[in-house]
């Protein structure tokens, strides 16, 4: 009873963030073993991203404010992906040996520790960890081995609000490996994601759990069924086999979704055409202003899907569009670490939508 109450807290604390993001991330692999990965990024405002290029021999500090944090890293793995609000942190990039991270929230369930002259020589921000596995690691095994070598304190950020933002994060790389690390009473928690599907709270455990709740789910349709009399139950139309398939925004309903569309993909040949696929799977996780609505003593707060990314870890590309640009645009890792030299460089991604007119592009008659 104790442990029931206790969830109930917890989850009821989850529903009341007043700033959230609802993202949703998953994973698709080609016939030749391409692995692409897609992922929407949702915030109740524009968190100003801009795609990150940063080469190697990048210095990074900890965001922590305390002076008693002291770590530092070098970059060793070159990295594209996208910052937030500015700063310099990636929340969802890949790195030129082709190693994703992705950040998303974790309200009401991340728990990190207290900064103490013991560990603050190797105490980073939660904001900072993403940033931190990309420049040092190559392959989810390297990350496995190593990704408790840092502790998380919260780190209290203006923008959403004064709190530390509770993150857990997914991490993918070529071989098509894939875990997640959740920071759960101030103990970072690693668990394999064979799936390779990821949402918010509550904890990704839960979530593999209550997939089994949806077991008679199937891409295929349910056949007529005979009744006395000789009565036939027929469809109305297509879908029949995912009736009952969780269509909300919630984080239970949208990793049920996510592993029902990854896991029915028609398995294409290569990265290539896998790439515009897992574009259009992402529509499925689209919200749209005004769909997720949150009242404030300050007004209403719109979450909404900021941008959207997908993931080619085969050939290292870095594909988005935005809110304000649907428009699908790619950034090879190597290459614009190649132009960027020694220099952290910048590329914004926020554009205005561009609407062509073909009114008169007539196809030719012969």
């Amino acid at each position: 009873m104790m442990r029931f109450k206790l969830f109930y807290i917890i989850a009821l604390t989850a529903l009341t963030i007043g700033t959230t993001m609802a993202c949703t991330g998953l994973r698709v692999i080609a016939e030749d073993g391409a692995v692409v990965i897609g992922r929407t990024m949702e915030f109740g405002f524009d968190i100003q991203s801009d795609a990150a290029v940063v080469p190697v021999g990048s210095q990074f500090e900890s965001s922590l404010i305390d002076p008693r944090a002291s770590f530092m890293f070098t970059v060793e793995h070159g990295f594209v992906g996208a910052n937030a609000m500015g700063r310099r942190i990636v929340a969802d990039g890949v790195n030129e040996r082709g190693l994703y991270v992705g950040a998303h929230y974790f309200p009401g369930f991340a728990g990190y520790v207290e900064l103490t002259d013991e560990n603050a020589d190797r105490a980073l921000a939660p904001e900072d960890y993403a940033t931190w596995l990309l420049a040092k690691f190559a392959t989810v095994e390297e990350v496995r081995a190593n990704f408790a070598n840092v502790v998380l304190v919260g780190n209290p950020i203006e923008e959403i609000g004064g709190i530390a933002a509770p993150l857990h994060f997914v991490v993918h790389d070529v071989s098509g490996a894939s875990i997640v690390i959740e920071p759960v009473e101030g103990e970072l928690i690693l668990y394999e994601n064979p799936l390779g599907v990821f949402t918010n709270s509550p904890g990704f455990d839960w979530h593999m759990t209550n997939l089994s709740n949806y077991m008679n789910l199937t891409a295929t349709n349910v056949p007529p069924v005979e009744l006395d009399n000789e009565v036939w139950l027929q469809q109305f139309g297509q879908g029949t086999g995912m009736r009952g398939l969780p269509g909300d925004f919630t984080p239970p309903s949208r990793f049920v979704r996510a592993v029902a569309y990854s896991q029915s993909a028609e398995t294409l040949a290569t990265a290539e055409p896998t790439v515009n696929q897992v574009f259009h799977i992402m529509n499925a996780f689209d919200i749209p202003r005004g769909a997720v609505q949150d009242v404030h003593d300050d007004g209403i707060h719109l979450d909404y899907t900021v941008w959207t990314s997908v993931v080619d870890l085969q050939n290292r590309r870095w594909l988005f569009r935005t809110y304000n640009d649907q428009s699908i645009r790619s950034i090879d890792v190597r290459e614009a670490l190649a132009a960027a030299g020694d220099e952290i460089r910048l590329i914004e991604m926020d554009s205005v939508q561009p609407i062509e007119d073909v009114s008169t592009q007539f196809k030719s008659q012969n």
